[in-house]
């Protein structure tokens, strides 16, 4: 239990380091080419990554924009119940770091901040974060691999 906590500190120290950076030296969002007026890390054979600093009032892909009450209850009640299923599962352990990341965006900003611009063949992805990666990765974690059998000593 306790390297998933020093995982935890770890992701989320590096998703609030990551969103003050953003907000301090990443220019914001420009609709046009390549790197969207942003800070371009790679183009190769129809995929770029850049970084674009946008912010974000809704869910995941602007989703229930403009009910930041609603979604505030809904992402703690994630939480504190991410937070009693917890125990040794790092699937769970992730999902619960990126939805306290962007709580604690909401709670000092009202907003949430990203940054990670991918666009695949000219469809431009939803921009996001260290804390949106690390709920897809646990989610999809949860979803596609195995569930680990305890082994109990003799």
């Amino acid at each position: 239990m306790r390297k998933w906590m020093w995982i935890f500190f770890l992701l989320l120290g590096l998703d609030i380091a990551t969103k003050i950076a953003a907000m301090h030296w990443i220019p914001s969002l420009q609709f046009g080419s390549y790197p969207f007026g942003g800070i371009g890390i790679f183009s190769l054979g129809g995929i770029t990554c850049s970084l674009n600093y946008v912010v974000n009032s809704g869910a995941a892909w602007g989703f229930f924009g403009g009910h930041a009450g609603l979604l505030f209850a809904l992402r703690m009640g994630i939480i504190f119940a991410l937070i009693f299923f917890v125990s040794k599962r790092f699937p769970l352990w992730l999902v619960v770091t990126g939805a306290i990341g962007n709580v604690i965006d909401y709670c000092l900003y009202g907003h949430v901040i990203d940054f990670i611009h991918f666009t695949f063949w000219g469809y431009s992805f939803p921009i996001f974060n260290v804390a949106d990666s690390c709920i897809t990765i646990g989610i999809l974690s949860l979803l596609l691999l195995p569930k680990q059998k305890k082994v109990q000593a003799l």
